[in-house]
C-alpha cells in the first residue's frame, strides 16, 4: 500500500441532516416546488472535500432502511427523534444517484449503522497504515481515533476540524479515545436516547473515568464511591453496562476493506450535468462542470493527468441570481491559492468589521459612559459571569451598546464591596423605566444583577425569545442567530477560556483587556439582532404574542426563580426510608412469585425468569443478541399475564422515584438560600409551554400515591401557607371555544361534570344514571379523541376491545359533531399553510403535514389538532401569571409565586393575606382570556403542596 494514500469515509445521513437544517430558515426550493436544501448542502460538502483534501480513496456510508442490532436490543434507541422530514426522505435517492455519478462507492450493511460500517473499515485501514478520515459531526466517532485514523468534523461556522488522539482527549478530558465509550455509557447521549446513568452528567463522568479508567473497573470498585453517587452507580449497573454497549461502535461488521474499489475515479460529468440541470443547480453546474471542462481538464487524485494541470477554481456563491449571501449556508465560500489553503469569506467577523469597542476601566470613564447610556431610549446589555447558574454566578463585567458597531465593557472586580460600588453606579441605567432593555436570554442577566441589589426596569426585548416566537423548533443561540440574520461569525467563548474540561479557565482568570472585545461584541450583536427581529415579528403578525405575553412574563420568571421553593428534607428522608423498605418488601414478593432470587435490575435476568421459567407468553420478543426485551412498554402490555409483572413494574417505579426525586432533590438545595431554584425555560417546547430544569419540577408524578409523597416535601416559608390554584379542564374548554360545539358549550355553561355529561350523551342515558366506569371511559375519550387518538390507541389506553373503542369514538363525534369538524378543519388549514396557530397566533410549523408517508403525516395531523389547544392553554396561563405578578406589585402583596407546573400555579402566602391572594389569583386566572365558555380555576390551601393540591 502506498504511503501517501488518503482515505475519506463519509457518514451520509449525518451530513445530509446537517445540510438540510443549515438551510431551514431559507430553504432552497426550485421551480417545481421541490426542497433541494439537503441535496445542495451535501454536494457542497462533497465538493469541498474533493477539492480541498484531494483524497485518493473515498466511500460514503448509509444507514440501512430497516432496524439495526441496537434497535433490536433497545426499542427506545433513537426513539425520541422526530420522524425524518419529507424533504430528506425524498432527497436521499437523488443523493445516492449523485454519488454514483461521482463514481464513489456507497457502503451499506443490513442491520448495522453507518457508524459501524465506517468504524470497521477505518479500523482495518488504520491497521494497514492508511491515513483515514471519518467525516461526520458525530462526537461518538472519537472512540475510533488512532495515530492514523482521524475525525474530520464540519464546523457550524464553515470549514472543517481535524481531530486526532490529542484533540479527542482534550475535548472529553480523558486519557485515551477509547474512553469516549465509557463517557457516553455513563452520561448517556440524548441524541441517540442512550440512557446512561441517571443523575450523572459530563463532569461526573469525566471524574469517574479519570479515577477508574473504565466502566468495568468502576463497577468492580463501587465500594470506593460515597453518598448519592455510590447509590446512583450501584443501582444502575445494568443500565450503565447496557448504555456502553449501545454507545460502542462495532468494528467487526461483515464488510471487507477493498481499497481498489474505494479508489477515487473521475466523475461521470454527463450524469452529473443531467441531475444538476433537473434540480436547477445552475451555479453548481458552472462551478463544478463547465469551468473544469473549459480549462482543459483536471488532475485526478491519483496523480494521473487527464490534460494540462490546473488549480481548482474558486467556488462562487450558490444561486447568486437570487441575490446576496445565503443565510445558513453550511459551507463557506473559499478562495483557493497555490498553497492549497482556504480562507473563509462569506461571514463577517470582528476583524473585518469597522467597530468602536471600548474598555471602561476607570471611574472617570464610567461616569462619562453612564451619562451617555442613561439618555438612550434603547439599551442593549450583557453580563460576563463566573458560571452558568445565575443564582450562584458572580459578575465579572457588564457590556452595553446603544448604537450598532459601538459598545462598552465595564469590568467588575472580585471584591464584593468594590463590585457593589460599581454596579450601584450603573443603577440609574438599569432602573431607568423609560429605556427599552435588550438582551439575549435577558432573564439570566436580570437574576445576576438582582444578586447585587439592582433591578432591571422598563420594557424588555429578548432576542432569544423573539426568535423562538418566530421559529419555535430551531436553535436560538446568539452565535447561530448572528450567522443566519447578520452573516456574522462571533467570537466563541472557548477562544477565550479554552475547550471544556479540567483545564478550562474561568472568565475571572482573564485580564479585562482580553475580555472586552468579546463582551462588547455580545451587546453589539444583540442590538443588531433586535433591529432585525423586531421587523420579522411585525411581518409575521407575532408582535402581540411577543410584546403582550412573552416579554411581560420574563420579570415574573425572574421573581419565581429567585424566590425558590423550600423543601422539608426530614419528610424526604422519611419517604426514602419508607420507599426503600417498600422496595425490599416487593423484592421478596417478586422472589416468592418467581420461585427464585434474581437481579430485578437486570433486563436479562428478568427476561429469563418471565419467559424461560414462568413462560408467561409463548413467543417473547428478543434482541439481536438473543436477550429478551423487558422494557416498561413490553411489561405494561403483559401486566395482566402474571402477578409478578405488576410487582416488577412497581419495583421499577419506586426505584425511579427514589433516584430521580426523593434522594436527589435535597442535593439540589442552594446552600446560600436554603432553597431549590429551578430554571424556567421559555424557548424549549414547540407548543409554547414552559419547561423547567435543574431540577425539572414539571415532571413530578402526581397520579399515584407514591408520587404524592414528593409533593408533601414542598413547603411554604415559615409563618405562611401553601396555596395552589389550577385551571379546571382548560384544554377541553379551549376545544369547546375553538370548535364552537353547541353540546360541549352547553355542558360547560350548565356547570355539569363534563365527563359525566359526555358519558350521558354517548350512552344516551340521563346524567344521574352515569356510573363511575362510564365516566372513566368518557374522560379517557375526552382527553384522547381531541388529540386524534386512534381506535387502537383508545382500546389500549382503556383496556377494551377495538369494537368498543370504535363505538365510543363514533358516539363521541355524534355527541360533539363540531369537534370533528374542527379537527378536520385544523388539518386542512395546516395542509394549506404549513402551520397552525393558537388563539394568540403562536405558530406551530408542520413540515410533514403533506407527507406521503402515512405514519409521518399522521403525526403531523395529530399535532395540527392539539397544538392550538396546548399552545392556547400555555398562552393563557402566561397571561395570568403576568397579571397576578403585576397585581402583587401594585398592591404591595408579600405572598410569593414559587412554582408553575403546566396549568397550576403555587404560592407561599402569609396568613394575613390568605383571602386577598386567593381573590387576586382566581380573578386573574379566570379572566385571562374571554371564551365562549368560562375559564375555571380550582384552588386549595395547606401546610405543603400535597395538602394544597
Amino acid at each position: 500500500m502506498e504511503s501517501d494514500n488518503k482515505l475519506f469515509l463519509l457518514d451520509a445521513y449525518a451530513l445530509i441532516y446537517r445540510a438540510y437544517y443549515a438551510f431551514i430558515k431559507n430553504p432552497r426550493i426550485n421551480s417545481k416546488g421541490f426542497n433541494t436544501s439537503a441535496i445542495l448542502g451535501f454536494v457542497n460538502t462533497l465538493e469541498e472535500v474533493l477539492k480541498k483534501e484531494n483524497p485518493s480513496h473515498i466511500g460514503v456510508a448509509f444507514d440501512p432502511s430497516g432496524p439495526t442490532f441496537r434497535h433490536e436490543a433497545f426499542e427506545q434507541y433513537k426513539a425520541q427523534r422526530e420522524e425524518t422530514p419529507e424533504a430528506i426522505r425524498l432527497s436521499v435517492p437523488i443523493i445516492k444517484e449523485i454519488i454514483h455519478a461521482y463514481r464513489i462507492p456507497i457502503l451499506e450493511v443490513a442491520g448495522y449503522e453507518a457508524d459501524d460500517v465506517i468504524g470497521t473499515l477505518a479500523t482495518e485501514a488504520g491497521r494497514q497504515g492508511i491515513t483515514t478520515y471519518m467525516m461526520t459531526p458525530d462526537k461518538d466517532y472519537g472512540q475510533l481515533v488512532t495515530d492514523n485514523v482521524f475525525m474530520y468534523r464540519p464546523k457550524h461556522t464553515g470549514g472543517f476540524e481535524v481531530m486526532g488522539i490529542e484533540e479527542v482527549k482534550a475535548k472529553f478530558d480523558i486519557q485515551s479515545p477509547a474512553q469516549v465509550i465509557d463517557m457516553l455509557g455513563l452520561m448517556g447521549d440524548s441524541s441517540d436516547n442512550i440512557p446512561g446513568c441517571p443523575g450523572v452528567g459530563e463532569k461526573t463522568a469525566q471524574k469517574l473515568i479519570t479515577e477508574f479508567g473504565s466502566i468495568e473497573n468502576l463497577l468492580e470498585h463501587t465500594d470506593q464511591l460515597k453518598g448519592a453517587l455510590k447509590t446512583k452507580v450501584e443501582t444502575n449497573k445494568e443500565l450503565i453496562t447496557f448504555s456502553k454497549f449501545l454507545a460502542t461502535i462495532k468494528i467487526d461488521v461483515p464488510i471487507q476493506l477493498e481499497m481498489d474499489k474505494l479508489v477515487r475515479e473521475q466523475a461521470d460529468e454527463d450524469s452529473l450535468r443531467r441531475i444538476f440541470e433537473e434540480l436547477e443547480f445552475r451555479t453548481l453546474i458552472d462551478r463544478v462542470l463547465k469551468k473544469e471542462s473549459s480549462k482543459g481538464g483536471v488532475t485526478t487524485p491519483t496523480g494521473n493527468k487527464t490534460a494540462t494541470p490546473q488549480s481548482a477554481p474558486s467556488p462562487l456563491p450558490l444561486f447568486p441570481e437570487e441575490g446576496g449571501a445565503i443565510q445558513g449556508d453550511l459551507f463557506a465560500n473559499f478562495t483557493g491559492n497555490e498553497a492549497g489553503e482556504a480562507k473563509k469569506s462569506n461571514l463577517e467577523t470582528l476583524e473585518t468589521l469597522n467597530c468602536d469597542y471600548q474598555l471602561i476601566d476607570t471611574e472617570k470613564k464610567r461616569s462619562e459612559i453612564i451619562q451617555k447610556l442613561i439618555t438612550s431610549k434603547i439599551l442593549s446589555l450583557d453580563t460576563e459571569t463566573t458560571g452558568t447558574e445565575p443564582m450562584d454566578a458572580e459578575l465579572v463585567g457588564m457590556s452595553f451598546s446603544i448604537t450598532e458597531n459601538q459598545a462598552f465593557y465595564v469590568p467588575v472586580p472580585d471584591n464584593r464591596d468594590e463590585a457593589l460600588k460599581i454596579v450601584n453606579e450603573f443603577r440609574p441605567v438599569f432602573e431607568n423605566e423609560n429605556s427599552l432593555k435588550v438582551g439575549q436570554n435577558i432573564k439570566y442577566d436580570m437574576i445576576v444583577l438582582e444578586n447585587y441589589g439592582v433591578q432591571v426596569k422598563g420594557a424588555l426585548f429578548d432576542t432569544m425569545i423573539a426568535h423562538y416566537v418566530l421559529q419555535p423548533e430551531l436553535r436560538h443561540g446568539m452565535d447561530y442567530l448572528a450567522e443566519i440574520y447578520l452573516h456574522y461569525q462571533t467570537i466563541h467563548i472557548d477562544e477565550l477560556i479554552g475547550p471544556k474540561g479540567k483545564n478550562q479557565k474561568n472568565m475571572r482568570d482573564l485580564d479585562p483587556k482580553d475580555v472586552y472585545r468579546y463582551a462588547c461584541e455580545d451587546a453589539d450583536v444583540t442590538l443588531k439582532l433586535k433591529n432585525v427581529l423586531e421587523k420579522e415579528l411585525k411581518e409575521n403578525d407575532a408582535e402581540r404574542l411577543f410584546y403582550d405575553i412573552e416579554m411581560p412574563l420574563v420579570p415574573v420568571l425572574v421573581n419565581i426563580e429567585r424566590n425558590g421553593v423550600l423543601l422539608d428534607t426530614d419528610a424526604l428522608k422519611q419517604s426514602s426510608v419508607h420507599f426503600t423498605a417498600q422496595m425490599q418488601r416487593i423484592e421478596q414478593e417478586i422472589y416468592e412469585l418467581a420461585g427464585e432470587t434474581f437481579n430485578i435490575a437486570s433486563p436479562k435476568q428478568v427476561g429469563e425468569v418471565l419467559f424461560d421459567k414462568l413462560k408467561i407468553i409463548e413467543k417473547a420478543k428478543k434482541t439481536k443478541t438473543g436477550q429478551y426485551v423487558t422494557s416498561e412498554e413490553v411489561l405494561e402490555s403483559l401486566r395482566h399475564k402474571h402477578p409478578v409483572v405488576e410487582k416488577i413494574l412497581e419495583h421499577r417505579g419506586l426505584k425511579k422515584l427514589l433516584g430521580t426525586y426523593i434522594d436527589a432533590l435535597p442535593q439540589l438545595i442552594n446552600p446560600r438560600t436554603g432553597r431549590v431554584h429551578t430554571s424556567f425555560n421559555q424557548t424549549v417546547t414547540s407548543t409554547g409551554r414552559l419547561s423547567s430544569s435543574n431540577p425539572n419540577l414539571q415532571n413530578i408524578p402526581i397520579r399515584d400515591e407514591n408520587g404524592k409523597e414528593i409533593r408533601k416535601a414542598f413547603i411554604p416559608d415559615e409563618g405562611c401557607l401553601f396555596f395552589s390554584a389550577d385551571y379546571s379542564q382548560i384544554e377541553l374548554r379551549i376545544m369547546a371555544h375553538l370548535s364552537e360545539d353547541k353540546n360541549m358549550i352547553d355542558a360547560f355553561l350548565s356547570n355539569h361534570d363534563i365527563h359525566a355529561a359526555t358519558a350521558a350523551k354517548i350512552y344516551k342515558i340521563d346524567l344521574k344514571d352515569v356510573d363511575s366506569d362510564m365516566r372513566r371511559k368518557a374522560k379517557t375519550a375526552n382527553f384522547g379523541i381531541i388529540y386524534g387518538i386512534s381506535v387502537f390507541g383508545l382500546a389500549e389506553r382503556m383496556n377494551v376491545d377495538r369494537k368498543e373503542a370504535k363505538e365510543l369514538i363514533d358516539g363521541y363525534f355524534e355527541t360533539y359533531p363540531s369537534v370533528k369538524a374542527y379537527m378536520d378543519k385544523s388539518i386542512q388549514v395546516a395542509q394549506e399553510k404549513g402551520y397552525v396557530e393558537t388563539i394568540f397566533h403562536r405558530k406551530r410549523f408542520l413540515p410533514d403535514i403533506n407527507s406521503r408517508n402515512a405514519v409521518v403525516r399522521g403525526y403531523a395531523e395529530r399535532n395540527a389538532i392539539n397544538a392550538p389547544i396546548q399552545g392556547s392553554a400555555a398562552d393563557i396561563i402566561k397571561v395570568a401569571m403576568a397579571r397576578i405578578y403585576q397585581r402583587f406589585q401594585t398592591e404591595g402583596i408579600q405572598a410569593k409565586m414559587i412554582l408553575q407546573v403546566h396549568d397550576e400555579l403555587n404560592f407561599s402566602v402569609p396568613m394575613n393575606e390568605k383571602e386577598r391572594v386567593e381573590e387576586i389569583v382566581i380573578e386573574e386566572m379566570e379572566n385571562a382570556y374571554r371564551m365562549h365558555v368560562p375559564l375555571k380555576a380550582d384552588c386549595g390551601w395547606g401546610k405543603n403542596w400535597l395538602e394544597a393540591h
